[in-house]
C-alpha cells in the first residue's frame, strides 16, 4: 500500500468539500479546490513545564479570533464553533479591506474566507499580537488565505509568512479558490508576537483570517528550533468530515484519512484521552481506526519530502476499539525507512489513547513508514491518528528588547506616521529610518535613526537614552521645542547629531560641544534661533549688558531695601526643610535603585498620567522597562515641607520590608529633581475602600474592615 504526500496536497472537490468544513461552508461539486495545510512549532525551551489542568471540550481561554478586511468594531460569532470573530483594525495599522470576487462568494462561505486584508505598500507588514497568558506559554497560531480573485485581476500571487523573525513558511497558492492554512505551535520569548506577511515581487500579500489558542501543556518538544506542522490525520474517519473544535479541546483541525485494502474500525464508546494523556486528543478522532483488510499484513504509507536535510518528529496515536477475546492479541512493532522506530512491542489499551513517537529528529527525502504485527500476535495492526512535524530553525534573533522598548515610546511619544510594524530591525529590512547592526547571532542593535521632515513636535524623548548601541541620530527640519537635553551626551556610541531647523531654545551642553571640538562627534544645530554654544550666549550677554545695568540700576536701590525688610520678617519664620544643612544631608543604601531624572521621565511618559496629589507632591502612573507598573511622587516646587517630607520617607521606606506596606522600588535625586517610585497599587487606596467611595466595589464587611485594621496595625509595628 502506497501513498505519496507532497507538501500541497490537491484535493479533489469532494474532499475539497469535508475540508472546507473547517469553515461551516459547501462549496459546488463543480469547483475544484486545492489545499495546503503547513504550520510550525515554535523553540520548546520558552515552554512553561508544568502538569496541566484538565480543559473542558468548551474551553478556548485565551483564544483570538481575527477575521481580516472586516470593518472596524465588527463582530460575529461563528455558527459551527461558536467562537467569536473580530476586526484586526487593532492588530495592524496598515493594508486596505477587500472582498473577494462574487463569483467565489456565497451565502455558505464562512464570513472569513469572503473578505481580505491586502497590503499594496510596503516590503513587509507585520500583525502585533498579544495574547492574554503573555509569554513562556506555548500558542497555537493559524493563519488563512483564499484570494477569491479580490482585486479582480486574476493573478495569484505568491509571498513569504514570517513569525517574529523567523522566515515561516511561504504561501504559494494554485488558483483563486485554492484555500492555504498555516500553523504554528509558538512558544514567544516576549509578550508581544509578529505575524509578518513580507512582498517577495510576485504580487502583493494578503490574508484571511487569524487565530491564536493557548496551549496548557508542553507535549510538543524538539531540543531546538521549531516544528512545522506537515500532517495531522484523523485515520478510519466514517463521516469524512474534519475535526475541531469544540471536539477539540486546542481546536487543533483533523483531516479524514484512509487507505485502500484497509477498513475502518470505530466503536460508540467514549475514549476520554483528556485524562489518560497530555496531549488531549479528541474523542471523535481516537473512537475510530484504520486496518488492513488481510489479517497478515501490515500497515504502509509514503511521504515524499524531496529534501533529505529536513528533520521531522513524528506521533502516532493508538487506542484499542475492540473488546478482545482471552485467545485474541494485538502487539505490533513500527519501521521508519526500514529502521525500528518508537517501541519495539506496542500493545493498545482498550479505551484509553497512547502516543508514540521518536524522541530524537530524523531525517529523510522519504518517510516510508510500515505497522506490522508481531509473531505473537494474532490481529492485525491499527492506526488510530498521526501527527508529522517539521524541524526548523530559528537563527535569527530578535533586536534587544532594551532598543525595542526605547524605539516603541519614541513611536508613541512623537505618533509616527511610518510604517513602524513588528520587530524594529527584522525580518528583510528595518523601519524606515532605522539602521541596524546584525551579526547573524547575536540581537541586531539600532545604530541609527533618521527621523528628519517627520513632523516631529513636543520635546527631544528621553526614550532615545534607551538606544545605547546610536551611533547617528537625525531629527532636523521639524518643529521640536524645548532645550537641547544633556543625556545626548551620555550616548556613548554617538558620533553624529543633528538637530537643525527646529525651534530648540537654551543652550548645547558643554559635554556635547567638548566632543565636537575633540573631532569625536558631528553636531549639526544651525536653524534653531533661540538655541546657542556657550560662546554664543557669552557674546549675547556682553551686547545687552549696557541696557540691563541701565534698566537695574534704577531699581536696585528700591529692590535692595524691600529685600531687607522682608528678611527681618522672615528670618524667625524659615523653616529648617528649606536650608540644606549638612546634618540633612543623606543617601540611601545601594539596595534602593538610583534613578536619573531623565528616566523618571521616560518611566512616566512625560509625567502623562496624574494619578494622586499631596502634601509631597504630584503622584504619577509609570511603567518600567520590564513592564513592572509604579507610582512615581515627585517633590513640588512649591512645598515647604517636601525635602523633610522626602527624606524621612525615604528612610523608613528603604528599612521596611511588609506585606502591608507598599515597597519603594528606588528614588531620583538629581538637583532641585527629587522623586519616590512606588510599587503600583492597581486596586486603589485603603480611604476609598473604608469610605465606599469606590463604587465599583462592593461594601466592605465588618470582618473584612476588622482584618484591614490588624493588617494595618501590623505594617505600623514593622517599623
Amino acid at each position: 500500500m502506497f501513498v505519496e504526500c507532497r507538501g500541497t496536497y490537491a484535493w479533489s472537490s469532494k474532499v475539497c468539500l469535508i475540508f472546507l468544513q473547517v469553515f461551516a461552508l459547501t462549496i459546488s461539486m463543480e469547483e475544484s479546490v486545492a489545499l495546503a495545510s503547513d504550520g510550525v512549532f515554535g523553540d520548546s525551551e520558552s515552554v512553561i513545564n508544568h502538569k496541566p489542568a484538565r480543559r473542558k471540550l468548551d474551553d478556548i481561554a485565551g483564544s483570538i479570533n481575527i477575521d481580516c478586511g472586516i470593518p472596524e468594531d465588527f463582530k460575529y460569532i461563528d455558527a459551527k464553533t461558536g467562537l467569536q470573530y473580530t476586526s484586526d483594525a487593532g492588530f495592524i495599522s496598515s493594508g486596505i479591506n477587500k472582498n473577494i470576487s462574487s463569483k467565489f462568494s456565497s451565502t455558505t462561505l464562512h464570513k472569513s474566507l469572503t473578505n481580505v486584508r491586502r497590503f499594496p505598500q510596503g516590503k513587509r507588514n507585520c500583525y502585533t499580537l498579544r495574547p492574554p497568558e503573555g509569554h513562556g506559554t506555548m500558542y497555537l497560531i493559524r493563519a488563512s488565505f483564499m484570494y477569491g480573485n479580490y482585486d479582480e485581476l486574476n493573478q495569484v500571487p505568491q509571498f513569504d509568512l514570517y513569525i517574529g523573525v523567523n522566515m515561516w513558511d511561504s504561501v504559494k497558492l494554485d488558483n483563486a479558490s485554492h484555500l492555504v492554512m498555516k500553523e504554528i505551535l509558538h512558544a514567544p520569548s516576549d509578550d508581544d508576537i509578529y505575524v509578518c506577511l513580507v512582498n517577495i515581487g510576485c504580487g502583493e500579500p494578503f490574508i484571511s483570517s487569524l487565530e491564536v489558542r493557548h496551549f496548557h501543556d508542553s507535549s510538543y518538544r524538539t531540543e531546538s528550533g521549531s516544528l512545522a506542522l506537515y500532517r495531522r490525520l484523523d485515520a478510519g474517519s466514517t463521516t469524512n468530515e474534519i475535526v475541531r473544535f469544540k471536539d477539540d479541546a486546542y481546536d487543533r483541525i483533523w483531516f479524514p484519512y484512509n487507505l485502500p485494502d484497509c477498513e475502518s474500525l470505530n466503536t460508540t464508546v467514549p475514549i476520554d484521552s483528556h485524562a489518560e494523556t497530555e496531549y488531549k486528543l479528541p474523542s471523535k478522532v481516537m473512537t475510530t481506526a484504520i486496518r488492513p483488510m488481510n489479517s497478515s499484513a501490515s500497515l504502509d504509507f509514503d511521504f515524499y519530502i524531496g529534501d533529505s536535510t529536513l528533520e521531522f518528529y513524528v506521533y502516532m496515536h493508538f487506542a484499542e476499539l475492540e473488546a478482545l477475546q482471552e485467545n485474541q492479541t494485538r502487539n505490533f512493532s513500527i519501521t521508519l525507512n526500514g529502521n525500528p522506530w518508537g517501541e519495539a512491542n506496542i500493545v493498545p489499551k482498550y479505551l484509553h489513547s497512547r502516543t508514540v513517537n521518536n524522541k530524537q529528529p530524523v531525517r529523510g527525502s522519504k518517510l516510508k513508514f510500515s505497522i506490522h504485527k508481531t509473531l505473537n500476535s494474532s490481529l492485525p495492526p491499527i492506526l488510530n491518528a498521526m501527527e508529522i512535524y517539521m524541524v526548523k530553525g530559528l537563527l535569527q534573533a530578535p533586536t534587544c528588547q532594551e532598543d525595542v522598548n526605547g524605539i516603541s515610546r519614541i513611536k508613541s511619544f512623537y505618533l509616527v506616521e511610518k510604517n513602524w510594524q513588528g520587530d524594529p530591525c527584522a525580518p528583510v529590512q528595518p523601519w524606515d529610518g532605522l539602521t541596524c547592526s546584525n551579526n547573524g547571532y547575536e540581537s541586531p542593535r539600532i545604530i541609527s535613526l533618521n527621523l528628519s521632515s517627520s513632523g516631529l513636535r513636543g520635546k527631544i524623548s528621553p526614550s532615545l537614552f534607551n538606544l545605547t548601541a546610536l551611533q547617528f541620530l537625525d531629527l532636523s527640519n521639524n518643529s521640536l521645542t524645548g532645550e537641547l537635553p544633556e543625556f545626548l551626551s551620555r550616548l556613548s556610541f554617538l558620533t553624529a547629531l543633528n538637530v537643525t531647523g527646529n525651534k530648540l531654545s537654551g543652550s548645547v551642553p558643554p559635554d556635547l560641544i567638548a566632543r565636537s571640538e575633540k573631532g569625536l562627534l558631528s553636531l549639526s544645530v544651525a536653524n534653531n534661533p533661540d538655541l546657542c554654544t556657550s560662546a554664543q550666549c557669552k557674546e549675547n550677554k556682553n551686547s545687552v549688558g549696557p541696557i540691563v545695568a541701565a534698566v537695574v540700576s534704577s531699581l536696585v536701590i528700591i529692590f535692595l531695601a524691600l529685600v531687607i525688610i522682608w528678611s527681618l520678617k522672615r528670618r524667625k519664620k524659615a523653616t529648617k526643610s528649606l536650608v540644606r544643612s549638612p546634618e540633612e544631608t543623606w543617601s540611601l543604601k545601594m539596595e534602593n535603585q538610583r534613578f536619573r531624572y531623565s528616566e523618571i521621565v521616560s518611566i512616566t511618559n512625560n509625567f502623562q498620567t496624574v494619578i494622586g496629589t499631596g502634601g509631597f507632591g504630584t503622584v504619577y502612573h509609570g511603567c518600567m522597562l520590564n513592564g513592572a507598573q509604579v507610582a512615581v511622587k515627585m517633590l513640588s516646587q512649591s512645598s515647604k515641607q517636601g525635602i523633610k517630607e522626602f527624606r524621612n520617607e525615604a528612610r523608613f521606606l528603604m528599612r521596611v520590608h511588609h506585606r502591608n506596606l507598599a515597597s519603594l522600588v528606588g528614588y531620583c535625586h538629581e538637583g532641585t529633581d527629587m522623586g519616590l517610585i512606588y510599587e503600583y497599587m492597581a486596586g486603589g487606596n485603603l480611604q476609598n475602600y473604608l469610605s465606599g467611595a469606590d463604587i465599583s466595589t462592593s461594601p466592605l464587611s465588618w470582618r473584612e474592615r476588622l482584618q484591614i485594621a490588624v493588617d494595618a496595625a501590623q505594617g505600623e509595628k514593622a517599623n
